[in-house]
This record gives C-alpha cells, sequence and structure tokens, in this order.
C-alpha cells in the first residue's frame, strides 16, 4: 500500500512542480489529479498499481470531510452575517454544473450516436 501512496504523492509532487514552473493559478493537486488521470488513460500507470489505496482512501473519504466541518462551525458568526452572498454563490454553481454537466452530456451522446457500432 505504501508504493499505491507513493504513485499518487509521485502525481502530486508533479503537479507542484508544474504550478512552481509555469506559474499558472491551477491548484497543483487538481493539476496533479489531471496528471494521475492522463497516466491511467494512457496506460503509463495500471490501475491496479493504485486500486487499493484508491479503495482504502474511497472508503474512509468522511474523515476528509471533518476538518472543513469544523472550520465552518468556527466561523459561525462570519457566515451568519454574509449568509446572502454564500447562499447566492452556493446556488449559482450549482447551477452552472448542472448546466455545464447536461450540455456535456449531451454533446457525448450526440457523438458517440453518431459512431457506427462496432461491437458486433
Amino acid at each position: 500500500m505504501i508504493r499505491q501512496l507513493f504513485l499518487i504523492l509521485v502525481c502530486l509532487a508533479l503537479g507542484e512542480v508544474v504550478v512552481y514552473f509555469t506559474g499558472i493559478k491551477i491548484p497543483s493537486s487538481i493539476i496533479g489529479m489531471l496528471l494521475l488521470t492522463a497516466g491511467l488513460h494512457f496506460k503509463i500507470i495500471k490501475l491496479k498499481w493504485i486500486q487499493g489505496i484508491a479503495d482504502f482512501l474511497l472508503d474512509n473519504m468522511v474523515f476528509f470531510f471533518i476538518p472543513p466541518g469544523i472550520a465552518i462551525m468556527c466561523y459561525l458568526d462570519l457566515i451568519s452575517k454574509e449568509w446572502i452572498p454564500i447562499l447566492a454563490s452556493v446556488i449559482g454553481s450549482t447551477v452552472l454544473v448542472l448546466i455545464s454537466t447536461s450540455f456535456t452530456h449531451q454533446v457525448l451522446r450526440k457523438t458517440r450516436s453518431k459512431k457506427p457500432n462496432t461491437d458486433k
């Protein structure tokens, strides 16, 4: 399991390097996740190499939400003063995600329906 975690941490470190040298404003964890996804897609990293740690992290994902939940409780006074902009941003971002997801689904569905079925 240590080797599996090492692979994920290498992707995270590569994301840090990319952000450091390019100066882009995307979080290094996102870059690392994209690198891991690309490695899996292009078969550079085999799924079985990280399957165990991925299952472990997914099974224990609830623990990753505890620190943000506590932070929210610590700032309830600030949140109560600024609840309208917070609510507006939550609703707005949710609507944007719904729209972009449905648009992406429609585009992918149209492109897949145009391809001939070669599974025969």
